[in-house]
């Protein structure tokens, strides 16, 4: 892949400000224009909410076919997600092959997770992975995620996890993430962070929501008491709050419910990602 071997032979960055670039509605699909303003939304959306880790993590969202090629979208390395705007966003295939003219490249350890994924799982419509502070700390702890919070028990039985194995550079590593994350639709990166898939950017959003408030109040629990002072629900109990939830995640009801209200509040407090 030319932009990986480019990055690590250490060449000159030249990153253009996304708000000097021309517009591509228009120039693209209706369909891929619609995409790429939710999935600009959604970046500066996980800015607004602190999910971010300069320009180290991502998100990606997953195009119609075009003539049988399967190809995604997925942020310039060295943006920053609260200035991301769809006309920025980069559209590649499974090969890592930048499919459009931009004057941006794309980061290597991004386009291994994130190409595992989409290959594999034909319901992934989005892709996030972040790295938090309270999400990297549960990823550390032995036991993982714990039944301590509502927050967790609504995700706990989507959740998988995934060892740690560097900084995501090697392309063998693809087969290990898809084998661990199966059929669930929300990772824990072992010592690195976590990741949900959804069919739609709000529902892997909503996902994301659950799963890093689940790890901030687990953290939060921690911090006043060791395990014997703290209260573990059962796995009866998981099970029934996640049968309970289990709606919010289907399309149409959870990512309509909230979507357009986050909407509202980026174009009041953040607008412009969707030029």
């Amino acid at each position: 892949m030319n932009d990986q071997s480019a990055l690590q032979r250490g060449t000159g960055f030249d990153i253009p400000d996304p708000a000097d670039l021309p517009s591509l509605k228009g120039k693209v699909s209706e369909a891929e224009w619609k995409l790429r303003c939710e999935l600009a939304a959604t970046y500066r959306l996980c800015a607004l909410h602190g999910w971010t880790d300069l320009v180290f993590t991502h998100i990606s969202a997953r195009l119609p076919d075009e003539d049988g090629q399967e190809r995604f979208l997925i942020n310039p390395y060295g943006l920053m997600f609260d200035e991301m705007t769809a006309s920025a966003l980069v559209k590649i295939d499974l090969d890592g092959n930048i499919c459009q003219e931009t004057p941006y490249f794309i980061n290597p350890a991004g386009f291994t997770i994130h190409s595992a994924i989409h290959a594999a799982r034909h319901d992934a419509g989005c892709v996030i992975h972040v790295h938090t502070p309270y999400g990297v700390a549960v990823s550390v702890q032995k036991g993982g995620l714990r039944r301590y919070t509502q927050f967790s028990m609504i995700v706990n039985n989507d959740l998988a996890y995934h060892d740690y194995e560097g900084i995501a550079l090697n392309l063998d590593e693809r087969d290990r993430i898809v084998n661990d994350i199966g059929d669930k639709n929300l990772l824990m990166l072992r010592n690195h962070g976590t990741l949900t898939v959804g069919p739609n950017c709000a529902l892997a959003f909503l996902r994301m929501y659950f799963l890093e408030n689940a790890c901030k109040t687990q953290i939060f629990a921690q911090a006043a008491g060791s395990a014997e002072h703290l209260h573990e629900e059962t796995q009866d109990m998981a099970d029934l709050v996640a049968s309970q939830a289990a709606g919010a995640f289907t399309p149409g009801s959870g990512d309509n419910l909230v979507w357009p209200g986050l909407m509202r509040k980026l174009k009041r407090t953040n607008p412009g990602y969707d030029s």
